[in-house]
């Protein structure tokens, strides 16, 4: 039974296993494209569902990867949209509830581990939108890597 569960799989790039049994990998889309340039777009996740809306029991995961769309910027059929996803007007209530969801699906005692890029949102301006705090995470970085506990 799987015991991780990655929200926001989108193409697997940080895992080194990308089938690791352990792992559900969620994706709000499913779609495989190679695109003009050489890039290949391949989303495949376990489940298709949106984070904000999980279709997971309260308390199911040991450990919760929560690594949401952060582009704001980006054309609907660029490469960077594509790969990454895109943030919408309402991006601050969706992250909200994206750390919500995460939360009530991960069981007592269980880590959270966040990743957020800030090339066009400041990791300040997410946390501020969000009623936890994390334990600790890197600080020195574009993209950073928090760990919050349930």
């Amino acid at each position: 039974m799987a015991k991780i569960l990655d929200a926001c799989c989108g193409s697997r790039m940080f895992w080194f296993d990308k089938n690791n049994p352990l792992v559900t990998f969620m994706d709000v889309r499913q779609e495989y494209e190679e695109l003009p340039t050489g890039h290949v777009i391949n989303v495949n996740p376990d489940v298709v569902a949106d984070f904000r809306d999980m279709p997971f029991e309260d308390n199911t995961y040991d450990m919760v990867v929560f690594d949401p769309p952060h582009l704001l910027h980006a054309g609907k059929n660029s490469w960077l949209a594509k790969k990454y996803g895109r943030l919408g007007d309402n991006w601050q209530e969706d992250i909200a509830q994206g750390f919500r969801e995460c939360m009530r699906v991960l069981k007592p005692s269980g880590t959270l581990i966040f990743k957020w890029n800030e090339e066009q949102v400041k990791l300040k301006d997410v946390l501020a939108t969000i009623e936890y705090k994390p334990l600790f995470g890197n600080k020195r970085s574009k993209t950073h890597w928090l760990v919050f506990m349930k």
